[in-house]
């Protein structure tokens, strides 16, 4: 991934999961949580793409599973956001603009509904059967519903930032100076020979221009 990639999804990250620790599961709402970081990954996996998703939410799910007050398996949530991210980049937009939300409201209630039932079933696998005690069909309703009335505040946003980082990025890879580097580079094998060989071809036509304006003065002379 890139360096502007990095930061950013680090940061957005984060963020969403301190605001989700300290503000949404304080609310005490019935059933699910609210769950910012899903959407942060989901956003930021439909303008990177599959593998860029995947990586974002398996670090996102690490991050959830050892940030307090978790008290189930570590990697287990990381297994689950690692799988939706993937999933999410898949249905990113080849040109990566969005033209209509019902797209991404529908990989949102997905995700939601995908991740619950996931997280359950590896709970299943390692004993845990908290989801059978609270409700499965409970967590399911309220996790869709919380996440899809979320989403229009946060995905949008999240998207529209990580587009503008790549097209920031993709501008100074298109610059003149990483044109003519690139350009070097193929012609010649480094990026800076052509640079100097313009350098002297315009001192050497430099040099006969006063060359001939010496000769002319003698001449007159």
């Amino acid at each position: 991934m890139r360096f502007n990639r990095l930061l950013l999804s680090a940061t957005l990250v984060v963020v969403a999961l301190v605001i989700q620790v300290s503000v949404l599961a304080r609310l005490h709402l019935p059933g699910a949580v609210p769950d910012l970081v899903l959407l942060t990954v989901l956003a930021l996996a439909m303008v990177y793409g599959h593998v860029g998703g995947a990586l974002i939410g398996f670090a996102a799910g690490l991050l959830a599973d050892l940030a307090p007050p978790a008290d189930h398996a570590a990697g287990r949530y990381a297994l689950v956001l690692c799988v939706i991210g993937y999933l999410a980049g898949l249905a990113r937009p080849e040109n990566g603009q969005i033209k209509s939300a019902t797209g991404p409201m529908a990989v949102v209630v997905a995700a939601a509904v995908g991740s619950t039932l996931l997280y359950a079933g590896v709970g299943a696998l390692v004993g845990d059967t908290a989801a059978r005690h609270v409700g499965l069909g409970s967590l399911l309703f309220t996790a869709a519903l919380y996440d899809l009335l979320l989403a229009p505040f946060v995905v949008p946003g999240l998207m529209a930032l990580a587009r503008r980082s790549e097209g920031s990025s993709l501008a100074d890879s298109n610059s003149p100076k990483a044109s003519n580097v690139s350009s070097g580079w193929l012609a010649s094998g480094t990026g800076l020979r052509i640079g100097s060989q313009r350098g002297q071809r315009v001192k050497a036509a430099r040099a006969r221009v006063a060359r001939a304006g010496r000769i002319k003065g003698v001449k007159r002379l």
